[in-house]
């Protein structure tokens, strides 16, 4: 009489036998784990594959190429992000809104470099980039820094001359300007420190008139030597 196999199935052909649901999101989260232990371009399809507990055929039933794997790593990044954003509603003044808004932006950042790195290096440079479902949740993401100016200049608190587009590629310019030596492993930054730079030199170029409550030192100290300087001429 033949022995029965009694040895337990393997990952791969246990998996083997999952919904195809998810099937494709063990193969999302093996590919995000993937990314927080190396780079894009040193990411192999096999190493996700045995994360997944798939054979790495499987994993080109659902995705055309790594590329596309890893957009739908991207998409779901965004979805988390928007999901978890804390609303600023309770903050009082907009230039604390600001400051809070940018630390968020930052934060992010700081914490998902590789994810971050992909989307401005391997995604958006491409031509179908504004037709993919990426740049949508980017738009989005965007939106949650830029609805703070933009509520500003229709309270009348922002001068109204500079459009909302010329503020996004300002702030975000500085941002990704900012942030691109750590993006290339190369340097780092300071969270706290570069979002208050950001908030402060933004809202003095944009308010129309301080208020006595968000007037800080430095202000002081700058409209005091500017009347000492005018003293001094005559």
């Amino acid at each position: 009489m033949a022995k029965k196999n009694t040895k337990p199935p393997t990952k791969t052909a246990r998996n083997a036998r999952l919904p195809a649901e998810k099937r494709i999101a063990d193969i999302i989260a093996a590919a995000r784990q993937t990314l927080s232990e190396k780079d894009y371009e040193t990411a192999l399809m096999s190493e996700i594959a045995e994360k997944a507990g798939v054979v790495e055929g499987t994993i080109y039933r659902y995705f055309e190429n790594k590329r596309d794997l890893f957009i739908k790593v991207a998409e779901g990044w965004f979805e988390e992000i928007l999901t978890h954003n804390t609303s600023n509603t309770s903050i009082d003044g907009t230039l604390n809104k600001l400051r809070h808004m940018l630390w968020w932006v930052l934060s992010i950042i700081q914490k998902e470099p590789v994810l971050t790195r992909f989307v401005l290096m391997e995604l958006r440079p491409h031509p179908d980039y504004r037709s993919t479902r990426v740049y949508q949740l980017n738009k989005k993401f965007t939106e949650n820094v830029i609805s703070v100016y933009r509520e500003a200049m229709e309270q009348g608190e922002f001068d109204e001359s500079y459009d909302i587009p010329f503020i996004r590629d300002l702030v975000f310019g500085c941002i990704e300007h900012q942030t691109s030596a750590y993006l290339r492993k190369q340097g780092s930054f300071s969270v706290t420190e570069l979002a208050e730079k950001i908030a402060t030199i933004t809202y003095k170029g944009l308010v129309k008139t301080i208020p006595d409550r968000e007037i800080n030192l430095d202000l002081a100290i700058d409209r005091l030597e500017a009347i000492a300087n005018r003293l001094d001429k005559k």
